[in-house]
């Protein structure tokens, strides 16, 4: 199981959507930070693709722990991103760099990502980019 969560990270470090997308099930279940929650693998990529557009991002020291049963695992990282594009609601993007902790957690069925949920500080975040 840790596998599929290495593979969506790998995927996203490498800027691969087609590589993150093959790791979730067809009604992936997306929990955004302070967002709607978004359902299929469709809106996933679209999700991707406009934050691929406003934010370059990649993620580092990486922790990964799985539960026994292989159904839920939980990521704690640190985004090194760049503002690239001014993102609706938030500051001015100038090519600002932040630094910002960060955490996914996850089920897993039937070797899929069946759940994907982000959190992160918005504050720190645009206290980042605004400064």
């Amino acid at each position: 199981m840790m596998q599929i969560i290495e593979r969506y990270f790998d995927g996203f470090n490498a800027g691969d959507v087609d590589a993150m997308l093959a790791c979730l099930s067809e009604d992936v279940a997306h929990h955004v930070n302070e967002g709607q929650v978004r359902t299929g693998r469709a809106a996933f990529g679209d999700f991707c693709a406009h934050m691929n557009r406003c934010y370059k991002e990649t993620l580092s020291d990486m922790v990964i722990l799985t539960n026994p049963s292989g159904t839920r695992a939980a990521a704690e990282y640190v985004v090194n991103g760049s503002y690239r594009v001014t993102d609706a609601g938030l500051p001015e993007a100038r090519g600002q760099s932040y630094r910002l902790p960060a955490g996914s957690f996850f089920d897993v069925r039937d070797g899929q990502i069946t759940r994907v949920t982000t959190y992160y500080n918005l504050a720190d975040w645009v206290r980042q980019v605004s400064s």
